[in-house]
């Protein structure tokens, strides 16, 4: 199993080193390895639980749902229905959004359509 130091984790995951720090002092990152002078030292594992808070955050996840889920993952297989269940919910609530967004975007192509044709009708006309 390979072994990163912090800048190398905040590269690999797309976390600033503060946001680790953070993470880990919130309790979202637990158990982080320490080396023979103290410094913190991620694993494969990390980075991995690291790509699932990514996720997690890029999609709206609060800061609150995530302590909760990472709690419930160090539950074991006892807590499997409610992290099932977390996750569904932010898929539903996911869902949503893009919904949203789709309407948005559509309503920005309609509106770009009307550039387009504006702007070939200020074209076309004589001079």
């Amino acid at each position: 199993m390979s072994s990163y130091s912090p800048a190398e984790t905040a590269e690999k995951s797309g976390f600033s080193i503060d946001t680790l720090r953070y993470y880990e002092k919130i309790g979202l990152l637990s158990e982080i390895a320490r080396n023979a002078s103290g410094r913190r030292v991620f694993s494969d594992d990390d980075l991995q639980w690291l790509g699932m808070l990514r996720c997690l955050r890029g999609t709206g996840m609060p800061i609150a749902e995530m302590l909760r889920y990472s709690e419930l993952a160090r539950g074991g297989g006892e807590t499997v229905q409610e992290r099932l269940d977390l996750l569904q919910e932010h898929d539903r609530r996911v869902e949503e959004q893009i919904a949203t967004l789709r309407a948005q975007q559509r309503q920005i192509k309609v509106k770009i359509g009307f550039y387009r044709e504006a702007s070939m009708t200020c074209e076309a006309a004589p001079a």
